[in-house]
């Protein structure tokens, strides 16, 4: 029996015309099948959904089908997901269970094939996926991209794996995503001629600029802790059709609070003309990525949302395939119970595993953290010494940071780093880019090795120790996940947070922060479980 259709009434915002005006939406068998204007007062607006551009499902650290259940509500309807970081822990059998996972809610997931599965050979991941393993998974009608071409260095060396990999891509018909930090003049102008499309880590509109002289689309990202709209959204009113808006890692919290609707209103307040917003925001995801995301218009599939107003975007209403998703805030997506899949194999720790000897050094390089980027400073300071041991220096803020191998016991690395401010405890997670080791920062060795010991106990987490105290989030899947409700998982990350915060340090996302410590192709300093490296020179360097 067909259903009766469907009519939704306010005032359309076209932005293919750019006009706004009343309307009828009728909708039929997930469709619209027409929309016809009419002399309707109307308090609200009809638009086309949001898009996140790009975005690791992982670092909301729940699976997709609960990712799904918090964005709807703030109106967003598709995503261009990367599960760079399940496949660096589980390779292919992680990509087909988030796809698989994304499946079972009405929602529009569209994830990538990873390009860097290990991202480098300088840490240990849990799989790799050769120029064959990313064939396959391009092949597959689920995936719709080549996801993120961290190996720029590799692009410009004209490497076979990486030239396959790209060509493959393009054989098929399906765009390449970029990321090359910093990279620009004729080195940029090489890397966009190999047939890569984005760059969504851009750190100011000079840099984008250059990328956009060269054909590349720019995408204004603002996660949890990497945050560039204050310094692109400039460009958004002359490049509108080459802008789009991502969030690539947004923690829990944060994504129950807001999503790419927030951006919308950012820009607006900006000043920035309303359909270039939307452009960016709804429209342009969908004809570079070519996905199955209706626009608003006849015939297209009936993914829109109904909100407030064009200035605050407060959502009333999200639509998929004309089925009503969201409304005034909440979910109307039923929870989906999920197994799990790990690779965790490693032993407990010591506080003995974490000693490091002094050996008559000036100075040691220090890593420094920064609020809201994901690239470091690399500092040469004095060494605090006790006993023949280097130790943290709380007064200094120098505190210490360990990677532990989550795949087998072997030997912690550890360094020394600032910014993170703790005056007590410390925190750990198994979320670390890109392999997902264990990290901690604390200051002291006991109480780093209770926080990787949480961890290691749960089989992946987020923990926070301070004294006796102790917070734990389980992450359960593959190390970066919860498969509990993810508005629980928010508020328990909001806890976790703020426990960390009361331990002195005033980074706006201490946790998401760590995660990038061990992120090895995004410069300055970082720590792998090898030891610490130099992003510029990629090269190891050593504590002592």
């Amino acid at each position: 029996m067909e259903k009766e259709d469907v009519i939704i009434r306010g005032n359309l915002v076209d932005v293919w015309t750019r006009t706004i005006y009343p309307a009828a939406i009728t909708i039929s068998e997930g469709k619209i099948k027409r929309i016809d204007q009419d002399n309707g007062v109307y308090p609200h607006y009809i638009l086309p959904g949001f898009t996140d551009s790009h975005v690791h499902i992982e670092s909301s650290m729940i699976i997709p089908s609960e990712f799904a259940r918090l964005a709807t509500a703030h109106g967003t309807v598709a995503t261009v997901s990367d599960p760079h970081e399940i496949a660096n822990v589980c390779g292919i059998e992680g990509v087909e269970y988030m796809i698989a996972n994304g499946k079972k809610v009405p929602f529009k997931f569209n994830f990538g094939a990873p390009s860097c599965v290990p991202a480098t050979t300088f840490e240990t991941a849990g799989d790799a996926l050769d120029s064959g393993a990313v064939k396959m998974l391009l092949d597959k009608p689920e995936i719709k991209y080549l996801s993120e071409m961290m190996n720029f260095p590799g692009v410009l060396s004209n490497d076979d794996e990486v030239i396959k990999k790209i060509g493959a891509a393009h054989a098929l018909g399906k765009p390449v995503d970029g990321h090359a930090p910093g990279l620009r003049g004729e080195q940029a102008r090489q890397y966009i001629g190999a047939g890569i499309s984005t760059d969504h880590e851009c750190f100011t509109k000079e840099e984008a600029l250059d990328k956009l002289q060269y054909g590349m689309k720019i995408l204004i990202r603002e996660g949890s802790a990497a945050k560039n709209f204050e310094a692109l959204i400039g460009l958004l009113n002359d490049h509108a059709d080459r802008m789009m808006f991502c969030s690539d890692d947004k923690h829990p919290d944060s994504l129950a609070e807001g999503h790419i609707n927030r951006l919308c209103t950012r820009a607006v307040a900006k000043g920035i003309d309303v359909f270039n917003i939307l452009q960016a925001a709804c429209v342009n995801p969908v004809l570079h990525y070519k996905l199955d995301v209706g626009l608003l218009r006849q015939g297209d599939d009936a993914d829109f949302i109904v909100v407030r107003d064009l200035i605050d975007f407060s959502v009333l209403q999200t639509y998929i395939n004309g089925e009503l998703v969201a409304e005034n805030g909440q979910s109307l997506i039923a929870p989906v119970a999920e197994t799990t899949i790990n690779r965790f194999d490693c032993a407990m720790i010591s506080d003995g595993d974490l000693r490091v000897a002094y050996n008559s050094e000036a100075t040691i390089p220090v890593i420094e953290a920064l609020d809201g980027q994901l690239i470091t400073n690399r500092l040469m300071l004095p060494p605090t010494v006790m006993q023949g041991l280097i130790v943290p220096d709380i007064e200094r803020d120098i505190l210490k940071v360990v990677v532990v191998n989550r795949y087998k016991t072997a030997p912690v690395a550890k360094a020394f780093i600032r910014n993170f401010a703790f005056k007590s405890g410390a925190i750990a997670s198994s979320v670390a880019h890109d392999s997902h080791n264990i990290i901690a920062v604390g200051v002291d060795d006991e109480s780093i090795a209770r926080a990787v010991n949480l961890v290691i106990e749960h089989k992946g987490g987020v923990s926070c120790i301070n004294g006796p105290e102790e917070k734990v989030i389980a992450l359960p899947v593959a190390g970066l996940m919860s498969n509990e409700d993810g508005y629980k998982v928010a508020a328990a990350y909001t806890a976790i947070d703020r426990m960390a915060k009361s331990m002195g340090s005033s980074l706006s996302a201490p946790f998401m922060t760590l995660s990038f410590m061990a992120l090895l192709v995004i410069p300055k300093l970082k720590l792998s479980d090898f030891g610490l490296f130099d992003g510029e020179k990629f090269e190891f360097v050593h504590v002592q």
